[in-house]
């Protein structure tokens, strides 16, 4: 059955509301720093809360699917309602759409989320599945991520081959991390040990060759420009964490 996407959006909000805690949603607002108030609702919850709702969602287009998406999280006023928004995004029935042609609505949902919990699960799940299904249209997108001004952007270019393992395009990789080694956030910094990090589950040897090569970048500066920069202590760390000391 399709849902048209004002019916859909205010039914999402209605299941979830129903298990609305106030005590605990004051928890999490605190703890995530979020303007954007809770329910209160837990994860497994929510999920027992949707689903019914996604086993219902059919819909015959992209475009009525984007309108489902974009109805849930435009009209949020809890956080949970933008958690729903993912969970229709990543519905089995658009598989078929998860390509180059999601790339504006994901820019939308990263933009406007702008904040971790958003971002990690559209950056993995969302433009991940993207790129792995339509490589050649979504590679040069995730490229001009990695430099844009918008921190959460770069972010998801980072950690959008979070769950490729065999498959992760290393040069892409690279190119993220290199075109953020600069950056002295804690988000970009971060992602970059985590992306490295889970990588090296699949190739540990390349990992601790990348690390100690971005370690120790040198050679002369370009005019009017500083030297290359280098990985930070936290992504080290981060990249490293689960390898041995030392290299069989």
């Amino acid at each position: 059955m399709t849902r048209s996407a004002g019916p859909l959006a205010a039914q999402v909000r209605a299941a979830i509301a129903a298990h609305a805690d106030p005590a605990r949603a004051e928890q999490q607002r605190a703890y995530m720093k979020s303007a954007m108030p809770y329910w209160g609702v837990p994860n497994p919850v929510l999920r027992t809360a949707l689903k019914p709702l996604l086993a219902c969602f059919a819909p015959s287009s992209r475009a009525e699917w984007q309108a489902g998406v974009r109805a849930i999280w435009d009209g949020a006023g809890h956080r949970e309602e933008r958690y729903a928004a993912i969970a229709f995004a990543r519905h089995p029935s658009a598989e078929r759409w998860q390509d180059a042609a999601a790339l504006p609505l994901y820019r939308q949902l990263i933009v406007t989320g702008a904040w971790w919990d958003f971002v990690d699960e559209i950056a993995a799940h969302l433009v991940g599945t993207a790129l792995r299904e339509d490589p050649a249209a979504v590679r040069p997108v995730v490229e001009r991520w990695a430099s844009d001004p918008e921190l959460w952007l770069r972010r998801t270019a980072i950690l959008a081959q979070l769950r490729h393992r065999e498959r992760t395009d290393r040069k892409l990789l690279r190119h993220a991390i290199i075109a953020n080694l600069g950056d002295d956030s804690f988000w970009i910094r971060k992602a970059i040990g985590w992306a490295l990090r889970e990588y090296a589950k699949t190739d540990p040897a390349w990992v601790r060759a990348e690390v100690d090569r971005l370690s120790t970048r040198s050679g002369p500066a370009k005019p009017g420009r500083a030297a290359p920069a280098t990985l930070s202590p936290l992504s080290r760390r981060e990249a490293l964490k689960n390898l041995p000391a030392d290299p069989p």
